[in-house]
């Protein structure tokens, strides 16, 4: 059974142009796979996901001019092995799914919440 905010989620989701609503409930969808424990709840205004009800949203994705998936401060970040610079990516732009955009969402989502 959904919960309450997950309702809220799809609700939300539904409610998106067309072209988004698509990749949108695709990426829901990769993100509880990913990490089934994963609690949605609206994030102003757009889909998050967080530990568990009271802990701070982790993820979230939303639409624009480009559909958006990201991470907030309260999630896992590290520097990559083998990168020169000590930038952490919190932030994705695309504008269609294939294989291999999906599993690396699905990699995100599981070294966020570590």
């Amino acid at each position: 059974m959904k919960s309450k905010d997950e309702l809220a989620v799809l609700e939300k989701i539904e409610a998106m142009d067309e072209e988004y609503k698509i990749l949108a409930k695709k990426v829901h969808e990769i993100i509880l796979n990913s990490v089934p424990d994963l609690c949605p709840r609206l994030w102003y205004g757009m889909p998050g996901y967080a530990k568990s009800k009271r802990d701070p949203v982790l993820i979230f994705h939303r639409a624009d001019k480009y559909m958006t998936f990201g991470l907030t401060e309260h999630a896992y970040f590290s520097v990559e092995d083998g990168k020169e610079d000590n930038l952490m990516e919190c932030a994705w732009f695309f504008t269609e799914l294939n294989e291999n955009t999906e599993k690396k969402i699905s990699d995100i989502v599981k070294k966020a919440v570590l």
